[in-house]
């Protein structure tokens, strides 16, 4: 039996098969691009997520190791956040907002300011940040009062696909729990955040858990895409969870982090709690349970950035510049670069932050510059991993995902600023995989999200911390976190 895991992400629609037994037996992935119309927007083509997903599924299903008629079900996840907008006929009403979006501190000002924080905390578990979804809607309420009037749908990005393949209006409870419209604590739509926007709650989809059975594939979708048979399409989950299912991170005492596009450190929870200064958030896991999540908007992205905007034509840029990155040491000669590029959410929340380079002198070089990237992220990533400690959350091994994870570098590092034990996932398909997990896990053919993750997640390889390094750091991270308290007045200074 196969099993298709979709992740709809920032970047690219990536499209995976797995057997029973976890073997990957096809990959596809599918780019498009992100638009940037203005300073701190971010938007995408509903559409080119279509056209990527369904590419996908057709280039997987070519492979020959693959079984049309073999596929039973179907897995979602994808990027967070982001506002799909539907009218009565279904046709999207403008370009989807995204996750790292910022035009919205103005209306999370208002929801603040109109419900309170404890309300607010209270309702949703979470805050007012600008790349949930609910300021978003409030955005295109107010500058765009005749397309809100015509919203009859509101999805989430994965779910947009859902609804292509099978014309269901339906999402789970992890990426839910993003929108800051969902009752984290009960696992529901939260009827006084649709008050406050006047939406109504018939305008959101149905809500499952991770591993329940949505719908099936339509029969036109499965001609257009060669699939035979009945095909189910399991919930999924977001980006995150997904990603957490694929590394088996579903109990605690294992934390993830994927150092991917944005830099996420994620901790599961067998009780719903929530940090009393809503510095983390407070999400639904995909196992039934719930977890605890800290989220920097640029980390892998900071290393593309660098590549494509000033090393753009270097031969093998990555090997070059990591290659040379490794031979500087830890601390990389005084050198701090700070992440910020798209603005920060843990634990600042402040979409005004910028990054920089501090403390370059005639003598650093590239290399220090590079290093100082890798090493600003981790100090980043460090800041939530900090405030999951401090929680009293358990935190005995953590394992790393994402792109980034790639590089024994950039893992090692991770390994020195947390002061804990690295492990790699077997798996390199990220989300995609845990989609594909939770589709296995919603056909039947394992018991549990629990089950699953135990026969199927392994880990690879082991980066051991650095005692010297692990010190030498610790005061590397105190002098990256006052960079941005001395700096936080004169960032609002650039806007």
């Amino acid at each position: 039996m196969n099993f298709i895991g979709i992740d709809v992400g920032t970047s690219a629609a990536k499209v995976i098969v797995i057997d029973e037994t976890g073997k990957v037996l096809a990959s596809s992935s599918q780019e498009y691009p992100v638009h940037y119309p203005h300073v701190g927007w971010a938007e995408q083509d509903p559409e080119d997520w279509w056209r990527g997903g369904k590419a996908g599924i057709v280039d997987v299903l070519a492979n020959p190791l693959v079984k049309k008629g073999g596929v039973r079900a179907i897995g979602l996840t994808g990027q967070m956040h982001g506002l799909v907008a539907l009218d009565s006929a279904n046709r999207v009403l403008l370009p989807a907002i995204l996750w790292n979006d910022q035009r919205t501190q103005a209306e999370c000002d208002e929801i603040t300011e109109t419900i309170g924080q404890d309300k607010l905390t209270e309702c949703t578990g979470n805050k007012a940040l600008t790349g949930f979804t609910a300021p978003k809607i409030l955005w295109v309420k107010k500058n765009h009062p005749k397309l809100f009037k015509r919203i009859a749908h509101i999805l989430l990005p994965k779910d947009y696909i859902r609804f292509r393949l099978s014309g269901d209006f339906a999402t789970d409870v992890s990426d839910a729990s993003g929108t800051l419209m969902f009752d984290v604590k009960n696992r529901k739509w939260s009827s006084e955040m649709s008050d406050l926007l006047e939406l109504p709650v018939e305008a959101l989809p149905k809500c499952y858990e991770s591993s329940e059975v949505t719908g099936v594939v339509s029969e036109s979708v499965k001609s257009e895409l060669g699939l035979k048979g009945e095909v189910l399409i399991v919930a999924g989950a977001s980006d995150q969870a997904a990603g957490a299912v694929g590394t088996g991170t579903v109990e605690p005492g294992t934390v993830s982090v994927s150092l991917g596009t944005s830099g996420v450190v994620f901790a599961p929870q067998e009780h719903y709690a929530v940090d009393s200064n809503n510095r983390l958030h407070a999400f639904c896991h995909a196992n039934g349970k719930w977890h605890t999540m800290g989220v920097m908007l640029s980390a892998a992205s900071c290393l593309k950035w660098w590549i494509d905007n000033v090393h753009f034509g270097l031969p093998n840029p990555y090997y070059t510049l990591l290659s040379e990155a490794d031979d500087v040491p830890a601390g990389s000669r005084g050198l701090f670069f700070l992440p910020y590029l798209m603005g920060e959410r843990t634990p600042h929340s402040d979409p005004n932050a910028r990054g920089g380079f501090i403390g370059l002198t005639m003598s650093h070089t590239r290399a220090e510059m590079t290093r100082a990237i890798l090493e600003g992220v981790a100090y980043g990533l460090n800041d939530s991993l900090q405030i999951i400690r401090e929680l009293g959350i358990p935190v005995d091994h953590v394992r790393v995902t994402g792109g980034g994870a790639k590089s024994r570098l950039w893992r090692s590092i991770l390994a020195d600023v947390f002061g804990t034990l690295i492990n790699s996932s077997r798996s390199s398909e990220g989300p995609a995989f845990g989609a594909a997990v939770l589709a296995a896990v919603g056909s039947g053919e394992f018991s549990s999200v629990y089950s699953a993750c135990r026969e199927l997640s392994e880990t690879t390889e082991t980066n051991q911390p650095n005692p010297e390094n692990v010190k030498r750091y610790r005061e590397g991270h105190s002098t990256f976190q006052g960079l941005y308290a001395d700096l936080k007045e004169r960032f609002r200074e650039l806007v």
